[in-house]
């Protein structure tokens, strides 16, 4: 549909619709979710047989990539056969985005500060790779004693490595928090609390150990300094009483 086609202004729409969904990629979206939002926008509604040919993707992975449109909050799908989605709004995506991203450069100003004040050069300490990321956090729920609060819009990815630790920190007395997206199954006994549009993975066990990591769990930044563990506490109890606001905090049985 946009292959060739050139505006009056020398601007290949092919080109721009790849750059877009680049871009679009830093917000969390895999390549094909970025491709298929990108093509909802430009069609205003379409069936997943019209989006996977517009952008470009397997129609195969098509049904399973606008899921997880509909999942993150960039897309909804109507109930009648076929199928036919439509984009969320590009203005309200960037507000959420926004916000998103106002929220994790106030916790980076927040380091900043701590690191200015105490004069930690070792403060953080960054550590990269998917599965060592999901060791750490598999690490910090184990030794957790008192209480482990996460917050991850990446939950399906890491139940396999945390469900069995779960069950075994809820069997030691560990007030155990789980902010996930809607719809998201978590084990039972947890203390969950439903948030649209998370972006980073957050982090505090026992209020004196912190983790962030990137949407994709591909890095995070992890410190052992309890002053950094309270503050981002502070930041995800906004989340939970948010949460609990709306009745959406609860143990799921």
């Amino acid at each position: 549909m946009l292959d060739g086609l050139v505006t009056d202004l020398g601007i290949d729409l092919r080109k721009e619709f790849d750059v877009a969904a680049r871009s679009l990629e830093a917000t969390g979206l895999s390549s094909y979710e970025a491709k298929a939002y990108v093509a909802l926008v430009a069609m205003g509604f379409g069936t997943a047989d019209d989006i996977a040919d517009l952008a470009h993707i397997p129609r195969t992975s098509c049904y399973k990539v606008l899921k997880g449109l509909e999942e993150k909050a960039f897309a909804t799908a109507t109930a009648g056969r076929p199928i036919v989605y439509r984009p969320e709004d590009p203005s309200v995506v960037y507000g959420r985005i926004k916000a998103d991203l106002d929220e994790t450069f106030a916790k980076l100003e927040l380091l900043h500060e701590v690191v200015r004040e105490k004069g930690s050069p070792q403060l953080i300490f960054t550590i990269t790779g998917v599965p060592r990321v999901v060791d750490k956090i598999s690490e910090l729920l184990d030794e957790a004693r008192a209480s482990f609060i996460i917050s991850t819009p990446a939950y399906p990815q890491l139940r396999e490595a945390l469900g069995e630790r779960m069950r075994r920190a809820l069997s030691r007395g560990v007030q155990l928090t789980v902010i996930v997206e809607p719809g998201v199954r978590v084990e039972p006994g947890v203390r969950v609390v439903r948030a649209g549009g998370l972006v980073a993975t957050d982090v505090v066990s026992d209020d004196s150990l912190a983790l962030i990591a990137a949407p994709d769990l591909s890095a995070c930044g992890f410190s052992a300094n309890p002053f950094l563990a309270q503050h981002l506490h502070r930041f995800l109890d906004i989340l939970i009483r948010e949460g609990e606001g709306k009745g959406e905090g609860k143990a799921e049985g």
